[in-house]
């Protein structure tokens, strides 16, 4: 109880995500996991709702109301906003001891650029952090997902998040080689979108669009039968063919219309990001030294992050690289939970924070 109401016992981590943002507060694990979204009026600029609140707005608006992400591809896109955002949380979370200043580690992604960074720690500050860290997005997803990060052996992991998918090889608490790439979740339903609009001349809001996704969507067109062979219910009842009926505006007569999509339909929509998330973990294996390559041979490849859970992405990255790959458990709450174990064992975590950013080829 003493710990409790000493300062430390009031520090945390936060994933500020494009897509959610999780805060951890030491001593109790994650305890706050809303969307990163902000409802603001657009004629005095005040905030309306934060969190799961403001999101249910998306889409759904009167003219002078705006539905705000104030954080794109994984960083800061709306600094006033993000700087209110993390504010909310924060003190949604500590109650009446808003007062104090706690200590903070935010994760952020491994491409980040320096003005980003500065973007990131002022706004944790102006928020009511006295003393702000920065993590990694791939090590703390590492962390997270228990791989042994301090160990001279080397692990891999691919986190695919809203905005942003960071894939890194880690060995002795640093990262060898990473590569960030702006192909995500986002960039999911956006490729969604985009074939309904094509294809059917129907539009579509972002809402729909996940919704699919995260219904019908695939990586592999095995993904539904290796489901099905290994546990039935993994496939919620789902098979190649089947069909989800949805609902938007037609772009021809501009009344609402019902559409029928097939789980094969949205594979081939998806098949662009896709793609890019794959390409990017080839490109960073082949710039991985040989003795780090023979370890992840052997440990195989994790997935961790809102992304790892769409069907047959596992299988896809496993057959086209010939590596074993696996999701973590509780992929969503990896990134959170490695920030929280940063602030839980500082002391000896401390090597693996504020880390300088490295410029990277795969930055989109």
């Amino acid at each position: 109880m003493a710990q409790s109401k000493s300062f430390s016992g009031r520090d945390m981590g936060i994933d500020l995500g494009t897509a959610n943002t999780l805060v951890y507060v030491r001593g109790k694990g994650v305890v706050l996991n809303e969307p990163s979204v902000v409802a603001v009026n657009a004629e005095d600029g005040s905030v309306l709702s934060v969190g799961s609140e403001a999101k249910e707005t998306i889409g759904r608006t009167p003219s002078n109301i705006v539905a705000i992400r104030p954080m794109r591809d994984g960083v800061i896109a709306d600094f006033e906003i993000a700087e209110r955002m993390m504010r909310h949380f924060i003190k949604k979370v500590m109650g009446n001891r808003f007062f104090s200043r706690p200590r903070v580690v935010v994760c952020v992604p491994s491409g980040i650029t320096g003005v980003e960074r500065r973007a990131v720690i002022e706004a944790a500050s102006q928020a009511g952090a006295r003393q702000v860290h920065l993590v990694e997005e791939p090590m703390a997803a590492a962390i997270g997902a228990g791989l042994p990060v301090s160990e001279p052996t080397g692990c891999m992991v691919v986190d695919i998040g809203g905005g942003t998918t960071e894939v890194a090889v880690i060995s002795l608490g640093g990262i060898v080689t990473a590569r960030s790439v702006r192909t995500a979740g986002d960039a999911m339903d956006a490729a969604i979108i985009s074939y309904v609009k094509k294809e059917y001349a129907l539009a579509i809001g972002e809402r729909t669009a996940e919704e699919i996704k995260m219904t019908i969507g695939s990586a592999s067109p095995t993904a539904y039968a290796e489901a099905a062979a290994g546990d039935p219910e993994e496939t919620q009842g789902l098979r190649p063919g089947d069909r989800l009926t949805v609902r938007g505006r037609d772009q021809v007569s501009g009344l609402p219309k019902t559409l029928e999509l097939t789980a094969d339909e949205i594979r081939h929509a998806l098949s662009e990001p896709v793609d890019a998330i794959v390409m990017a973990v080839r490109q960073t294996l082949d710039e991985t030294p040989p003795e780090l390559s023979g370890d992840i041979m052997d440990r195989g490849i994790v997935l961790t992050g809102g992304g790892a859970l769409l069907r047959g992405l596992d299988v896809r990255l496993s057959r086209e690289l010939d590596i074993p790959v696996l999701v973590a458990d509780e992929p969503l709450d990896c990134v959170a939970v490695g920030t929280g174990r940063c602030v839980e064992n500082f002391a000896s975590m401390r090597t693996v924070l504020d880390a300088q950013p490295r410029l990277l080829s795969g930055r989109l």
